[in-house]
């Protein structure tokens, strides 16, 4: 079995470097899901509110928000844009099934990192989901995970700019 994994992986190399080999350049993000099949309705700029729904910190996490979003594409990549807090991130596409699309966004802050998933439903001109975020803290003498927080938020969107969702 060994042998035949070797061999597959020998011609499979050799195909892919042949000068004759015409493959189609696919966008795709690294979780495999292409970006062409997000809905043009996602990209443009939203109000959203956060209302915390769980918890365990709530020293640490808003009771409720208020924030802008701008979401854009270049290319392969895809970027959400807070203008009110000037955060820029890279978004990891995680699902995408019609109106529904999952993507997650982490960011380093000091010694923690902090992941946001995002879960929501474009319907008309505006979105409702889940907002899941995970506050990791580590030891600044040798970087062990010291704790974890985390918080669930319902949120809703609101399109301010950008193509409308009812457009096709």
């Amino acid at each position: 079995m060994k042998k035949f994994f070797i061999t597959f992986l020998f011609f499979l190399l050799a195909f892919c470097i042949t000068p004759n080999c015409r493959c189609e350049e696919t966008y795709t993000l690294s979780t495999g899901v292409s970006v062409n099949e997000i809905p043009k309705a996602f990209y443009g700029s939203w109000r959203v509110t956060a209302k915390l729904d769980d918890t365990n910190s709530y020293r640490t996490f808003k009771p409720q928000s208020s924030d802008m979003w701008t979401l854009s594409r270049i290319g392969d990549t895809v970027t959400l844009n807070n203008p009110f807090t000037g955060a820029n991130a890279e978004i990891s596409l995680k699902t995408v099934e019609g109106n529904l699309i999952i993507f997650s966004k982490q960011a380093p802050y000091d010694n923690k990192i902090l992941t946001d998933t995002i879960s929501i439903r474009l319907e008309n001109n505006s979105f409702s989901g889940i907002n899941t975020l995970r506050l990791e803290s580590y030891s600044l003498i040798d970087n062990h995970l010291m704790k974890t927080e985390y918080a669930r938020y319902i949120i809703k969107g609101e399109k301010i700019a950008g193509e409308s969702v009812l457009e096709k």
